[in-house]
Formats: C-alpha cells, structure tokens, sequence
C-alpha cells in the first residue's frame, strides 16, 4: 500500500502576504504625503504670484541697512542679509551651547544634593529645584533682565575689579586678546594637547579593563591641555596683548563685552534647565541598587569615590536619555530671546529680516530648518553617547 504523501500547503495570493501590503500602504502612504505637500507649496506660490509678491532666496544677497547689538563676526549696515542669517545662527548656536554646559553643571551639582544627608543642604537643593523649575521661563527672563541687570550702576558708576573688568547697566566689559607674530604656536599647543589628551584617556580605559589598575587622566588632561600651552607660551616670548575698555563720554570703548540680555538669557536658561536636570540626576542615582553603595564602602571606599566611579557611571544610562529631551528644549527655549532684544536668529531674521524683505515662506523655512538641524546634531550625538555608556555584558 502507497504511504501517503504530506500535502504541501498552496502558495498564499499575492495580496495576502503581509509584507506586500504593507509595503503597498507605505507607498501609497508617501504618495498622498507628496500630493498633500506639493498642492500646498503649488497653492502657496500662485496665491504669492497673484498679490505680486516675488519669492526665491535672491533678498539674501540684498543689504541688510540695519545693525546688530552683538555679533561674533564682523557685521554693520552694508552687509546684506544672508549675512544677518549667520549672525543671528551663531548667536543662538552661542546662547544655545553655554546654557547646556552651565546647566548640566548647575544641575548634577544639586541632584546629588538633593541627596545629601545634609538636612541644609537636601533642603535648600529642594527649594531651588520646586521654585525655578515652576515658575515660567519667560518671567524669569524677565526678572534677570528688568530686576537684576537693569538696576546695575550706570556706565559712570561702574563697579570695578582693577583697570580691567567693569559692570554695569550695560555690559560686563572685559580685555580683549590681540593675538601677535607668534601666538600660533600656542594654539597648535593647545589642540595638540587635546589630541594628547583623548588618546591617553582611551589608553587608560583599556588599561584599566585589562588589569583593574587606575590612571589619573584629569591630571593628565590639565597638564597637557593648560599646561603645554602656557609653557609654549612663555618661551614664545608671550605674544599676546591686551585691548582693555576705557570710559570715554557715556560708555565704554575697546575691549569686549558681556550685553544684558546675553546674561540674562544664558542666566534664565541656565537655571531653569538644571532644576529639571537636577530630578532627572536624581532619579538616576536612585535607579542603582543601594548594594552597590554598601559594597563599595565595604571595599573601602569613601562616599565621593563612591558616587564618583560607581554609581554615577552606572546611573548614565538612565539620565542621559532624559537628559537629550532638556538639552533640545534648551536649545528650542532660546527662542525667547526676542522678549529681552538679544540678537538670535528669531529676532535678527525671522524678525527684522522678514519684516524689511517681506519674504516670509523662505525666512520661515530657513529658521524652521536650522532648529530642526541643531535638534537632529543634538540627538544624534546624544544617541551616540548613550550608545557608548550601555552595560555592555562579558
């Protein structure tokens, strides 16, 4: 008698395969997405076209007619406006890159006393953390501009530290470095020492894997980065001078300068960012097993030490995912430096720009598109990080 063979099941239809539809839906998807897109910019330039209103980024290459309170690079009024474009970028990217830094220092420095067992200090971190993180960014803005910096002493009763640094209702005006024949020389220094100083680090974290034994690569990293540089310095016969600012009629000339409403910005945005980063440094460092606290002390290990290579490292991989979010909204946040005058991208061009070029499609999309790009660098190498400090399994 013939075995009876196995049935092979028949071949499901094409359209009941799950990838086939679903890459069918995808496609038709992005097609409705590219209708829907082009009807709008289709709509946009013949409603455009019909109030005679011309488009295109030709404006950016017309000049601008206005100045700028504060520019890292060289502007005035004959520069035109693809230039204003660049003046505002810098000025955010500049606001936008110290306001991370300080509130990243501001706030792993009061989540870790939010822990203290310090009954002062725990309480103190807890007001300032409950008071600035719900109160408002713009007020506080507010408050730094008008309350704090505006009631500083006029040009003439200037607070002054020596014939170099003064204060007042206008600035903080320092000396400036100029740069002589020579001073290459220390600026290679310094970057070399970098360079120096990243090998020695990935040396020493290879080392330290291999054999358990530390490197001290602080030490190492100020010598080589502070240290090489000012020796290259002095035998260069120290080529650098100083232009110090000097009161002349109302003001003062020379030097630079500090405004207000850098300050009070950086000031505002600092502050507000940390108490948020305070909590999440906080629940960081609750999300590791007290048993490694107690270990560590059973090994001998003081409480600084402790925090410092154990649980902090540890605590990473929870606060840095956290942490991207605070960083992109800080960036975003700085947007509101139009309140207070100080010269970002929003208020130099999509403000100003827009209102004297009337080209408000293109100076929309240019702004709309810088935020979009530092947000994606931000997260990209936040995500790259994060991707570094991931337990990694023997």
């Amino acid at each position: 008698m013939a075995s009876e063979q196995p049935s092979v099941p028949a071949k499901a239809k094409l359209w009941n395969r799950p990838g086939f539809r679903a890459l069918v839906f995808q496609v038709l998807l992005v097609a409705v997405l590219l209708y829907f897109g082009l009807t709008i910019l289709g709509n946009t330039l013949h409603n455009l076209e019909q109030r005679g209103i011309s488009t295109g980024f030709g404006f950016l290459n017309n000049e601008a007619g206005f100045g700028i309170v504060m520019s890292l690079i060289e502007f005035n009024e004959s520069h035109t406006f693809g230039r204003t474009f660049l003046v505002g970028l810098l000025n955010t990217v500049l606001v936008s890159f110290l306001g991370i830094i300080l509130a990243t220092i501001l706030g792993f420095l009061f989540g870790v006393a939010r822990l203290s067992r310090n009954w002062i200090v725990s309480r103190l971190a807890a007001v300032y953390i409950e008071t600035f993180r719900n109160i408002p960014l713009l007020l506080q803005i507010l408050f730094w501009y008008f309350a704090v910096l505006a009631q500083l002493p006029r040009p003439k009763q200037s607070i002054g530290i020596g014939e170099t640094v003064f204060l007042n209702n206008r600035g903080l005006y320092m000396g400036a470095p100029v740069p002589e024949a020579g001073f290459s020389m220390t600026i290679a220094a310094f970057f070399i020492g970098i360079i120096a100083t990243f090998f020695i680090a990935r040396w020493a974290h290879k080392r330290q894997d291999a054999t358990g034994k530390q490197f001290h690569t602080v030490w190492a990293g100020i010598g080589l980065i502070i240290g090489l540089p000012a020796v290259v310095f002095l035998f260069s016969g120290t080529p650098l001078a100083w232009d110090l600012p000097v009161l002349k009629g109302f003001n003062f000339k020379g030097g630079m300068v500090i405004i207000p409403e850098l300050a009070a910005l950086l000031l505002a945005l600092s502050i507000y960012t940390a108490s948020f980063i305070a909590e999440i440094v906080r629940s960081g460092i609750l999300s590791v097993s007290h048993g490694q606290t107690e270990a560590a002390h059973a090994l001998g290990l003081r409480n600084a030490p402790t925090l410092r290579l154990i649980i902090i490292p540890q605590a990473m991989r929870v606060i840095i995912p956290q942490l991207t979010s605070q960083y992109l909204n800080l960036t975003k946040n700085s947007s509101l430096a139009t309140a207070v005058g100080y010269p970002d991208l929003v208020a130099v061009f999509a403000g100003t720009t827009l209102n004297q070029t009337g080209q408000a499609v293109e100076v929309i999309a240019m702004t709309m598109a810088v935020y979009l790009t530092l947000s994606l660098l931000i997260s990209f190498y936040m995500n790259w990080y994060n991707k570094r400090k991931q337990l990694v399994e023997r």
